[in-house]
This record gives structure tokens, C-alpha cells and sequence, in this order.
């Protein structure tokens, strides 16, 4: 992809960090390649620039573990090796971050430069500087680039709340849009874009908005339509996921493993991914900030993980499984470690140095930890001799949530009973050796929570804080387990009222307003119409 121009003015009006910028409007172009004098002939690939932007999502310093680390299945803790970083992953836990966090700043630059490529695209498409390819019709182009600019609305709404709220290339100074305004403007977008999106799911579609995609993705705003809009939109929400349902596009895979295997772009189960390779378009390295360095010789690596590694299961959540539920392995890396060659024991080089490396459920607290302490990630298959990035396509949307989101909203409706068998649908895969095991009731589903909150030091429960049932527990608990390290828990948590209200590890509540991050300090600062949201 060659660079075509910079808006400086544009980032500035935003407050991105990708450079340092004042509120001089006079534009600098970066490369003698303009947008005026380079000849748009594919649009796919000037559609592109706004898709790729979404790979650098799913990292340990932006949004991915941003949703995971401030919830309450995965703590980022330091060890002996590092992962200190002068606080920013305790903060994450502790909910104390602030606005000069990396990963806010991080989120903010993406989901801004998402909207500014989908805007620009948009524009030409519009005005005819990008043709659309034969036998495609400019209004279908420009429809699936409304839907990528209302993912990123999305994004911005769920983690931000009220922000700028930018429709087209202004380069004007913008003050902060209601939060409940940028809910309806992505709900308009995404129902005026959907019937001009193509049904297939090909090749060609994937990794794009087709019609499925965007009704997957219109389902997960009308879900937590109540948290950003005040109002309920449970019926909405079913009506998008029994589209869905019925295109007949999409099933569950036999095996819980498959949508996370390495050449997992042919799977049934995945509604949209963010694509990934291994050499041309890297990034996902999940394994690089859990797994312990000694894994490197279990897989044979050509490249060495990060130290002890930091990112482990809060045990409390590891509790919380059925022992016979084999997500439970299909998850998480549990106990001793061998090489390749499943005979010769890995071995520790810190705290447990020259010892076997075992890694242990219980951790002391979630600041520090021991190196081989805590369950680590085993959701994405990591091939024989893996480079740092895999090449695992990162499953952003799967069928098995389109099925439990028609669950919770049946849940929510008074109909748990019709909700049941779906839960039960996505649970048979994980229960093959106990089939029994895999039916649930609308009963079941309306239960407490089986997490035993609580503020924990030494390995010890020493304050249970807030006692209170969970509304729907059960059904928060199913969420977990289906849908661990895949970046759904904050918001899943914000919905059902424990992101705020319960302790685990070392959290305990910390304010109504760590729903939402603030602002990053250097976009107050660059733009004297924003102001810093409420608590911050």
C-alpha cells in the first residue's frame, strides 16, 4: 500500500499522538505521491486501507486486551522478568488508568483514523476519483464503507462514550457528541447500508461487511443498546441475529478449536475477521505476552516469547468452569510444560530457575506474580515453528455469538426457556465426553453467577465486597466460558452489572465512570473544544 497524503490538520483536530501537531491548518504532504495526481484504479484496495487499520486492534497495549485486562478472566501481572511498564497493565486491573495510558491513546488514534479513511474513501467514491470495479455498483461500495466507519462509531461509543462525531472531511475543530448521538447515527448508517450489501460469503466478502456481517455487527449495538442510549433494544437485537440465523451462511464447527486455528479462514463459524499473516500482515502475537519463553521449545518458535509473560487466567474465573467442560484445556495452558518433543520437561529462568516449568492456577494477587504462576492462553493454535506474528485471522464476530446473543435477549424477554437450547447448542461441542453435561435450563440460565467475587491478597479471599446475586449470572458465566480471549468481557460485564460493582483479584470498585476511558489528555489538549469526560 503506497502512502497517498497526511492530513495533518485532520489528526490534529482529533489529538492523535501519531505525531506532534499544533493547530496549524496548512496541509503537508509526506510524499510526492498526492491523492489529486495518483490514478484510483481498484477500490477494493482503497477500501483496504480502512480494513487493515483494524489489525493493530488486537494487541497488548490497545483495545484487545484493553477489554480483557479490565475484566475480570485475564490480569496482566509483573514477574521477575518485567512487565512492569512503569504500571500501565496494574492501572488496566486496578481500574486507576488515566488519560496518558497507552492503550487510550492507542484505541483513540485507531478508531480516529478508521473513521478518517472511511470519510475519505466515502469522498471519492462519491465524487467518482475511485471507479468501482465491473459488474459493482458505486452505492454497494459506498454502503460496505459506511460500515466499516460505523464499526469504528462503534468502537468510539463503547469505549469512549461521548465523543467528536465526524461525518466527512471537515477539517473544523469538533466538540464531543452525545454518547446516545452516536448510537443512533451507527444504527442509521448500518440501516441504510445493509440492503446494499452483497449476501455472499465468499472470498471476496471475507474480512468484509457483507449484509451478515453488518446485521452481526447492528445485533451487538442493539445489545448494549441500554448501556449507551438508556433504552432497551432486546427485540431489535433478535430480529438482526434471526436474519443472520436464517441466511443459512454460517454454523457452528464440530470441534471448539477450529475457529482458532491457524488456517482458520474457510471456517463455517466466522461471521467477520480481521485477517492476518504471518509475513504480510502481521501483529497478532497473543502467545508473545502470556506464554512463558521456555514455550518457544514446545512449538519449536522461530521466535522467543516476551520474558516470563504477563497475560494469565484471575483464578477465581478458572473456577468458574465445569471440570468436564473441555474449554477449559481447548483455553487455557495448564500445568507442566515439555518440549517438542513431549518428553524433555521446560525449564524456568527466574524465580524458578533450573526448575520444571508447571504452570499453576492460583496467583498471589494481580501485581506480581511468579514466573510460572497462572494459567496461560491456548485458544489460538500456535503452528510448529511460529514466527512472533501467527497467522491465525483474529474470529471478531462468530456464529456461536450470533446464537448467544439471540440467548441473552431471550433470557431478557422473559423467554429463557426458548433460550435454553441454543446455550445448550453451543455448550454440546465442549461436553463431548459427558453429553449430559452440555443441557442447560431456562431455569439454569437465570441463576447467580457462580464467580466468587472478592478482593484477594497472598492467595487468599479476604474481602468478598459486593455480594449481590448477578441478574442472569448463569448467563454472564456462559459468555465467559464460550468467549474468553476474544475481547468480549468488559462490555459483557458493563451489560450485566459487575464491571463496576464486584472485586476480583486485586480490583475493587473504583467509580461509575470507568465504563468508559477518558479522553487522551493530548486530544484535550489539542483541541479546546473537548472536554474531559465526567470523573476523569
Amino acid at each position: 500500500m503506497k502512502p497517498i497524503k497526511l492530513y495533518l490538520s485532520t489528526l490534529c483536530l482529533l489529538g492523535f499522538t501519531l505525531s506532534s501537531c499544533n493547530n496549524d491548518l496548512t496541509e503537508k504532504i509526506y510524499s510526492e505521491v498526492t491523492e489529486d495526481s495518483y490514478a484510483f484504479t481498484e477500490a477494493y484496495k482503497a477500501i483496504g486501507v480502512a480494513y487493515a487499520n483494524m489489525r493493530s486492534l488486537i494487541s497488548h497495549t490497545h483495545y484487545y486486551m484493553a477489554q480483557e485486562s479490565t475484566a475480570d478472566g485475564i490480569v496482566m501481572p509483573a514477574n521477575a522478568s518485567g512487565w512492569d511498564d512503569g504500571g500501565i497493565y496494574k492501572r488496566m486491573h486496578l481500574h486507576t488508568w488515566n488519560s496518558e495510558n497507552p492503550q487510550i491513546n492507542n484505541m483513540w488514534n485507531t478508531f480516529y483514523t478508521g473513521v478518517i479513511n472511511a470519510n475519505r474513501v466515502i469522498d471519492q467514491l462519491t465524487t467518482g476519483k475511485v471507479p468501482p470495479p465491473a459488474g459493482v455498483t458505486k452505492e454497494a461500495l459506498i454502503a460496505e464503507t459506511r460500515a466499516i466507519r460505523a464499526f469504528f462509531y462503534w468502537m468510539i461509543c463503547d469505549n469512549f462514550g461521548d465523543a467528536p462525531l465526524l461525518t466527512d472531511r471537515s477539517e473544523e475543530l469538533q466538540a464531543k457528541t452525545p454518547r446516545k448521538e452516536i448510537y443512533q447515527y451507527v444504527v442509521k448508517e448500518l440501516t441504510e447500508a445493509i440492503p446494499a450489501l452483497s449476501e455472499e460469503r465468499s472470498t471476496l466478502t471475507y474480512g468484509r461487511f457483507n449484509k451478515w456481517a453488518a446485521k452481526t455487527l447492528l445485533a451487538n449495538v442493539y445489545l448494549n443498546a441500554e448501556v449507551y442510549a438508556g433504552e432497551a433494544k432486546w427485540q431489535e437485537c433478535l430480529t438482526e441475529c434471526n436474519d443472520v440465523i436464517a441466511s443459512g451462511k454460517y454454523q457452528l464447527e464440530t470441534s471448539s478449536k477450529a475457529p482458532f486455528r491457524t488456517e482458520n479462514q474457510n471456517s463455517p463459524e466466522i461471521v467477520f475477521a480481521i485477517p492476518f499473516d504471518e509475513n504480510l500482515a502481521g501483529g497478532f502475537n497473543v502467545e508473545m505476552f502470556s506464554w512463558h519463553a521456555s514455550l518457544k521449545n514446545k512449538f519449536n518458535m522461530l521466535d522467543t516469547p516476551w520474558g516470563a509473560g504477563s497475560a494469565k487466567g484471575v483464578p477465581q474465573f478458572i473456577d468458574t468452569y465445569d471440570p468436564a467442560d473441555e474449554r477449559l484445556g481447548a483455553t487455557w495452558m495448564i500445568g507442566p510444560q515439555f518440549a517438542a518433543d513431549g518428553v524433555t520437561p521446560l525449564k524456568g529462568s527466574y524465580d524458578q530457575a533450573g526448575k520444571n516449568v508447571v504452570l499453576t492456577k492460583d496467583l498471589p494477587d494481580g501485581l506480581y506474580t511468579g514466573e510460572a504462576e497462572g494459567y496461560r492462553m491456548n485458544k489460538f493454535e500456535v503452528k510448529n515453528g511460529a514466527l512472533a506474528s501467527l497467522g491465525n485471522d483474529f474470529p471478531f464476530f462468530r456464529y456461536a455469538q450470533v446464537l448467544m446473543m439471540k440467548a441473552e435477549c431471550l433470557v431478557r424477554t422473559g423467554k429463557s426457556n426458548e433460550a435454553a437450547p441454543l446455550v445448550s447448542q453451543v455448550r454440546a461441542r465442549a461436553f463431548t465426553a459427558n453429553p449430559a453435561k452440555a443441557a442447560v435450563t431456562g431455569a439454569d440460565l437465570e441463576k447467580n453467577s457462580s464467580y466468587k467475587y472478592g478482593y484477594v491478597e497472598n492467595y487468599k479471599l479476604v474481602d468478598p465486597g459486593n455480594s449481590a446475586p448477578v441478574k442472569f449470572g448463569r448467563m454472564l458465566d456462559e459468555l465467559g466460558w464460550e468467549f474468553a480471549w476474544e475481547g468480549f468481557r468488559r462490555r459483557d460485564m458493563i451489560r450485566f452489572g459487575t464491571y463496576t460493582t464486584k472485586s476480583w483479584l486485586s480490583h475493587k470498585p473504583n467509580g461509575e465512570h470507568r465504563t468508559v476511558f477518558p479522553l487522551p489528555q493530548i486530544a484535550i489538549n489539542s483541541n479546546p473544544n473537548l472536554v474531559q469526560n465526567s470523573g476523569y
